[in-house]
């Protein structure tokens, strides 16, 4: 499974919550507990099992390009070979 993050720009949020519908895990709310610089609640990532695959849904539809996309690459294995060398 694909392992990702994302850092949401607070102060250029709007808290539309566009962000939170296309999660599909569910890992987006607003912040209640904050204002930002324009008077918004924004969005914030909650994600403390790590659960975030970097599936890109949030930034695309966010209409202020306030999310950014993080997806750590692993490295695949080599396919085993089939057969003996001699």
């Amino acid at each position: 499974m694909p392992i990702g993050r994302i850092t949401i720009d607070t102060e250029g949020c709007k808290g539309c919550t566009l962000c939170a519908t296309a999660c599909l895990p569910r890992l987006l709310q607003t912040d209640t507990t904050y204002l930002n610089s324009l008077g918004y609640h924004p969005t914030r990532l909650v994600d403390p099992a790590g659960q975030c695959t970097g599936c890109g849904l949030c930034a695309v539809i966010c209409p202020d390009a306030c999310i950014t996309v993080y997806r750590l690459r692993v490295a695949r294995q080599p396919a085993a070979r089939v057969g003996t060398l001699i």
